[in-house]
């Protein structure tokens, strides 16, 4: 996903875009919007996604939307989900299209940022703060876009589903999950779009590629434990807690997961290295190869987001230990991460973990997404990647076409995970797709200061609006 297209020109370090403009009146809405997500704290500790779908159900009723097409619906005050309905022709037929999207954000301390998390801050050709890129932007755009079609009187020849659901990002409450066991009714559709994956990368400020999540990792919390009698501290050993903890993390440093290549992630390569710099075009040659070239292959993973494509990956998150400043901790623990690649199951990646620590006081056990541990993990393996519908994919192209002339659509693999897999799991095909673009190397979600380009943003919500009108134009 590294090719340079023509509709993008770099002046004076800024982007110019060419093309379909987003007219005055939505630009200003969309963002009004979007400040209003994100100056919303949702996330799971202290903040409320019921407050940020009650602000989208006011938008929503302020343009026109009837009361019985804005659903409310949770477990609990802090975490109903919002399913909104855009009636298509009358007497249609059709299967509905629904977009899930998440308006939970991952936990931020003001401390850690130079911003507030909460405040929505525009400087430099950026809008800062908690979900500009994870995910209130998208968010924002399709309720914008709801809107725009509303006040054009937009028919659709189907209906129109969009939910904005509770805790993607962590805690009891998953949404897609809660809304698919409890008002299935609502979540019914031919397909869906998924626009937390995906979109328009940028590289040195031009657009590179369309992606469209065709797979996605799998996603395990797994707590590791060790535990000894502890003892005073003037008379240290070697088997204490911590120690015991900081020595198998070294080892999940020092031995990473295997290399593999899956069919998504090989296509997504190949078609890298056929418009790619020469360069990068042999290194990839080179990790594609039968055998894969070891120099090229290390030389590969020094990248993060590379890393990520290839193999699975494990990573301590969260630490805790002791309990005296003056005594040897007889219990530390720790939280490690792992996104686990297609093929491979959540308990066979815990296996594999207590092969590599080899230490039988080590516990290694799987932590559920509402925080419960069990001793084993689940064997269920990720499903297989969707069908490309023609009916999604080349309205896709032609509005890609006109946004960004000259770039590839093309398939790859969520290096995460999302909510996507509840709905493939509820046997409905889930696509990652969204227009705003995120520079390659400015990936800032779930991190400090997260960000997105202004001009990205705005293009972002004229592609949206404009694909939602291809894919359901009579």
């Amino acid at each position: 996903m590294r090719w340079i297209a023509p509709w993008l020109v770099l002046v004076s370090g800024t982007v110019v875009a060419q093309g379909p403009q987003l007219p005055e009146q939505d630009r200003a809405l969309s963002r009004q919007i979007f400040k209003e997500f994100i100056e919303i704290n949702s996330q799971d500790s202290n903040g409320s996604v019921t407050a940020v779908a009650e602000a989208a159900r006011k938008d929503l009723l302020a343009a026109g939307f009837a009361p019985e097409d804005l659903i409310l619906a949770g477990p609990n005050d802090r975490k109903k989900n919002l399913v909104v309905r855009y009636h298509g022709a009358a007497g249609s037929t059709l299967k509905p299209i629904l977009i899930i999207g998440h308006i939970d954000v991952v936990e931020a301390r003001k401390e850690d940022w130079t911003t507030d998390p909460y405040q929505f801050v525009e400087k430099d050709g950026y809008f800062y703060g908690r979900g500009t890129q994870d995910m209130k932007d998208s968010d924002a755009i399709a309720v914008e876009s709801f809107i725009r079609m509303k006040r054009e009187g937009w028919v659709p020849k189907r209906d129109i589903v969009l939910a904005m659901t509770a805790d993607e990002e962590g805690g009891a409450s998953n949404g897609v999950d809660w809304l698919l066991r409890n008002r299935p009714e609502l979540m019914q559709a031919e397909y869906v779009l998924n626009p937390d994956s995906g979109g328009v990368e940028l590289r040195d400020g031009h657009a590179t590629a369309m992606g469209v999540e065709a797979t996605e990792k799998t996603y395990a919390d797994f707590k590791l434990t060790a535990s000894n009698p502890g003892g005073h501290s003037s008379l240290p050993r070697a088997d204490n807690a911590i120690y015991e903890l900081m020595h198998a993390l070294e080892k999940l440093e020092a031995h990473p997961f295997p290399i593999e290549v899956n069919p998504v992630t090989r296509a997504e390569l190949t078609e890298e290295a056929k418009i790619g710099a020469t360069d990068r075009a042999k290194l990839i040659a080179g990790v594609l190869a039968t055998p894969p070239d070891a120099k090229a292959v290390a030389e590969f993973v020094q990248s993060p987001t590379d890393n990520a494509l290839v193999r699975t990956t494990c990573v301590a998150t969260m630490l805790a230990g002791g309990h005296a400043p003056n005594a040897l901790p007889g219990t530390a623990t720790a939280n490690v991460n792992c996104r686990i690649l297609p093929g491979h199951s959540q308990e066979q990646t815990r296996q594999e973990l207590i092969r590599l620590f080899d230490d039988p006081k080590l516990k290694v056990e799987y932590m559920a997404d509402d925080g419960k541990i069990s001793p084993t993990a689940p064997t269920r393996e990720s499903l297989a990647p969707p069908p490309p519908l023609q009916q999604v994919f080349d309205p896709l192209r032609a509005v890609t076409a006109e946004m960004w002339p000259g770039i590839p659509v093309i398939p790859i693999m969520e290096p995460g995970a999302s909510d996507s897999i509840y709905m493939m799991l509820a046997g409905m095909p889930s696509y990652g797709v969204n227009g705003v673009a995120i520079d390659y190397n400015d990936q800032r979600m779930h991190g400090c200061d997260e960000r997105v380009r202004v001009e990205s943003f705005y293009r972002g919500v004229e592609f949206y609006y404009l694909f939602l009108k291809a894919l359901s134009k009579p």
